[in-house]
């Protein structure tokens, strides 16, 4: 499946990266915020993203890789997705490129942040964003968009690690599925209580889609609790 989804980026970006595809760029005319905060969750869009990081330091590392997939509701859209390499700020170091598989050889051949930013706004256009503990994500980001434009990203976000909380403390079963022990919020570990194969990690394209995977479950139980909005959504798990 990762590799499948590898075909399409190449082949659906390059395509909506001419002009041709119906991504707008973000701020372009989409609906006013409060027009989107009232909007229906089975009508919304998202894109669901995940970066690979040189290391966890805010103010040292850098972004190594970026993947993204769209959704349509609780719709995964596999045509939709976006993958780029970047050339971090900083040197990747062994221990790095052992988690995401990233060499130096191949960061030193991509594209600065400054090329693709652009890019990676224009797919997201007015989609709230979805990450799993996505605020590490946008800090990164908004690090690079600060330095670039003088802003962060305008888009709301949404987070799948608050969310999988939100509704695991409203689930009776909760204590019988864990034996009575404390429930685990990392990704893996929800993938693995979701029944989502996971056959890439810390593969930023793979962990978005894993993570579209564990959006979409989660958006299926939220109705059961009254979150049929985006208001909602960002109410229990906004970023």
């Amino acid at each position: 499946m990762i590799s499948s989804l590898m075909h399409y980026t190449s082949r659906v970006w390059g395509r909506q990266g001419e002009g041709q595809g119906r991504v707008r760029p973000a701020g372009s005319g989409g609906p006013s915020r409060l027009q989107r905060e009232d909007m229906p969750l089975v009508d919304s869009e998202f894109v669901v993203f995940d970066t690979e990081l040189t290391g966890l330091r805010a103010k040292k590392d850098s972004i190594v890789s970026i993947g993204a997939i769209r959704m349509r509701g609780d719709a995964i859209l596999l045509g939709e997705t976006f993958y780029r390499l970047a050339l971090p700020r900083t040197a990747l170091t062994g221990k790095s490129v052992v988690i995401h598989g990233i060499t130096p050889t191949e960061a030193a051949a991509a594209p600065g942040m400054e090329a693709l930013l652009p890019e990676f706004t224009a797919f997201c256009g007015d989609a709230v964003l979805v990450g799993h503990v996505v605020s590490i994500d946008l800090q990164f980001l908004n690090r690079e968009m600060k330095e670039l434009y003088g802003r962060a990203l305008g888009n709301p976000a949404a987070d799948t690690f608050k969310i999988s909380q939100w509704l695991s403390e409203r689930q009776d079963d909760r204590c019988a599925y864990h034996g009575g022990s404390p429930e685990c919020y990392d990704l893996f570990s929800l993938a693995k209580k979701y029944h989502i194969p996971v056959q890439q990690a810390h593969n930023a394209l793979g962990d978005a889609f894993v993570t579209a995977q564990l959006f979409q479950r989660l958006m299926r139980k939220l109705s059961q609790w009254g979150i049929t909005t985006q208001a909602d959504l960002l109410r229990i798990g906004g970023a």
